[in-house]
């Protein structure tokens, strides 16, 4: 029997996949549920699982776009899997070759009598003389005709000059040392290295990624504000309670993002039009904070959605950007897991960043990049003093968030990141962190 597989749907919104990578090749006999194949969708790439077990037929190539509901592949689930021994399906045994005709032994010759110089040359293997007069130069010519000088070529070979590049003054062109000497690297050409190019097909995915980046630019007024926030408080009570949070929790550690996503779901509250987005003349609000986390993995940039953040602990968060940063990583990320968000937390700081400008996660109105932590003098109660610094920078769309709201809420986010024991562990840490 003859199984048609078709291409899923990976969600309502998705019409067509690309074939990233086959797993498996044509003729292959397959397992049920065995990866056969790696497709990227606009969204996530995801795993096309074996409907059944037989050999396979491809019916697609790698790159190519694919309607959902397309077949991909056959497999003919009548066929026998293999033996152990036997040669795999596809992989036909070496044709033997036909024995060729007879030839008829000739009666050995005596050995031959090695040939006299002259001889040699006269018996069709041309002479020193005639090789250089058949076009190949002598050893002089070859020297003379634009080939340094050992003195030369040290020269040149220190100041990284071809050869190719001089023009001797030598005799027949010969490059002399003095030549060498008075040569000059040519200015902005390269001399030597690679310059090679290579022309590849971005995914599905990032060009999909690219398309809304382009698309936040265009379609939307977005606007930087910019504010530091002091991590002490923070370092204070990760330093105190991160051992004690990490054994009772079965090995998750106790982050920043913890602490930035229950500071943004506060002033989310607080200030309700960043959690809010555009949808033509409409202006969509929500009552819950799902929060998308920007992670890197193998395929790029993800955008996996920490769902009704607003109710979680910090030990709940924690837990759950480590499920999706694991999932991101392996390749695993669903086009569920990032279905939705109303606001985005962004990380640069982990990669050196000190200071950007995020661009909005359409359709959401706001996006808040995090950066590194670098110790600064800061005047404080009078005083100078040096403590960890962050710069955060909230990107937002100002079509429908004016200024005063995206100021107060990111006011509101340093607030809460410099005094988290009150405004967000109610004055009792070992509660707030389930201790």
């Amino acid at each position: 029997m003859i199984l048609e597989m078709k291409v899923p749907s990976p969600g309502e919104s998705i019409k067509e996949v690309e074939i990233a990578t086959w797993l498996v090749k044509d003729g292959d006999y397959v397992e049920k549920d065995q990866a056969i194949a790696e497709v990227d969708s606009d969204k996530a790439t995801l795993e096309l699982p074996a409907e059944a077990s037989g050999i396979i037929t491809l019916k697609a190539e790698e790159g190519d776009a694919v309607a959902v509901g397309a077949v991909v592949c056959l497999i003919d689930t009548s066929a026998a899997k293999p033996a152990g021994d036997a040669p795999a399906a596809g992989d036909a045994p070496a044709a033997v070759e036909a024995p060729k005709a007879e030839v008829k032994a000739e009666a050995p010759k005596a050995a031959p009598v090695a040939a006299a110089p002259a001889a040699t040359y006269a018996s069709g293997t041309p002479s020193p003389a005639a090789t250089y007069a058949s076009g190949t130069p002598s050893p002089a010519a070859t020297y003379a005709s634009g080939t340094p000088s050992p003195a030369a070529r040290k020269i040149l070979d220190e100041k990284n000059i071809a050869p190719a590049s001089i023009t001797g003054t030598g005799k027949d062109g010969r490059i002399t040392k003095d030549d060498a000497v008075n040569a000059m690297p040519s200015m902005g050409t390269p001399t030597g290295g690679s310059r090679g190019t290579e022309r590849t097909k971005l995914s599905m995915l990032r060009r999909k990624v690219a398309e809304r980046l382009v698309a936040a630019k265009n379609e939307t007024a977005m606007l930087t504000t910019f504010n530091e926030v002091n991590m002490t408080p923070i370092n204070l009570i990760r330093n105190e309670y991160k051992d004690a949070f990490k054994a009772k929790h079965g090995g998750i550690g106790l982050g920043y993002m913890s602490f930035f996503t229950k500071a943004v779901t506060r002033a989310l509250k607080l200030f309700p039009d960043v959690n809010s987005m555009m949808d033509g003349d409409h202006k969509i609000a929500f009552d819950f904070c799902d929060i998308s986390i920007a992670v890197s993995g193998p395929k790029g940039l993800m955008v996996p959605v920490v769902r009704n953040a607003e109710n979680l602990t910090f030990r709940g968060v924690e837990a759950d950007i480590k499920r999706l940063a694991l999932k991101a990583r392996d390749g695993q990320i669903t086009v569920d897991d990032m279905t939705g968000g109303t606001f985005t937390i962004t990380n640069g700081g982990v990669f050196g960043s000190m200071l950007s400008t995020p661009i909005i996660n359409p359709p959401q109105s706001g996006i808040l990049g995090m950066h590194n932590i670098i110790e600064r003098p800061i005047a404080l109660n009078g005083k100078v003093e040096i403590h960890p610094m962050m710069y955060v920078a909230l990107s937002y769309d100002h079509r429908i968030i004016d200024g005063r709201e995206s100021v107060g809420f990111l006011v509101a986010v340093k607030e809460a990141l410099e005094n988290p024991m009150e405004l967000l562990m109610d004055n009792n840490p070992k509660k707030a962190l389930e201790l």
